[in-house]
């Protein structure tokens, strides 16, 4: 792990070590305190080139979840934790800190319903032109792809530079995740951080979400 802190941190602080290409972990869920995680690879997924297979391109125009942005934020970083894991990093702590900065207009979730419960959501930070991705969770099959892909549409379309998953596994190299170096990466953050955006501007209906999931396929397809 990196470098250990107290757990009594503020918001401001956590949004300065997210500006240094830095994150909040805890070793395990009922690890009491937080470490400043600071790898020498990141991992990136692509927004403009980001890869959808074809089964799952026919899924996802079946439409087979209702999505929300922002309506359960502390359902969505609780199942994340918990849902179908036998251990996590999301300690209490972790999930205190992240609701504050939910309530400040930071932190964000995209949850994926099906009659009426939610099945699968995301959750991150956003900061200027970057959008650090902390964790998913599904509690149906495909739900946490289809709330990711819901997402990458998202940032697409209000043109975020950045999508940080932060450390590459198999899940991911499906989507075209890639690694870079930690100065690389840190010098991306600095080209992009001030940007103005505002991650809740684009409408949150249902029907709009699904029509900007489906615009985003059709444009990234155009231009491969």
């Amino acid at each position: 792990m990196g470098n250990k802190f107290h757990q009594n941190l503020s918001s401001e602080l956590i949004l300065q070590i997210y500006k240094h290409g830095i994150f909040p972990m805890a070793k395990n869920r009922f690890d009491k305190e937080i470490y400043f995680i600071n790898p020498k690879k990141r991992a990136i997924l692509p927004i403009k080139n980001f890869h959808v297979s074809k089964s799952f391109l026919r899924f996802i125009k079946k439409k087979p979840f209702r999505i929300t942005v922002n309506a359960n934020f502390k359902k969505v970083i609780n199942k994340c934790a918990t849902e179908n894991r036998t251990d996590t990093w999301i300690n209490k702590t972790i999930e205190k800190l992240y609701f504050n900065l939910h309530k400040i207009g930071i932190a964000h979730s995209i949850e994926c319903w099906k009659n009426n419960e939610i099945v699968g959501g995301i959750y991150g930070v956003a900061l200027g032109g970057c959008f650090f991705a902390e964790s998913m969770y599904s509690s149906v099959s495909n739900a946490s792809k289809f709330a990711l892909v819901n997402l990458v549409a998202r940032l697409y379309f209000l043109k975020y530079s950045i999508l940080d998953v932060q450390f590459m596994n198999n899940h991911l190299k499906q989507f075209g995740a890639y690694e870079i170096d930690q100065d690389y990466f840190k010098k991306m953050i600095s080209l992009c951080i001030n940007d103005n955006i505002n991650f809740q501007s684009l409408s949150v209906k249902d029907e709009d979400l699904f029509r900007n999931v489906l615009s985003f396929l059709h444009e990234i397809k155009e231009t491969s």
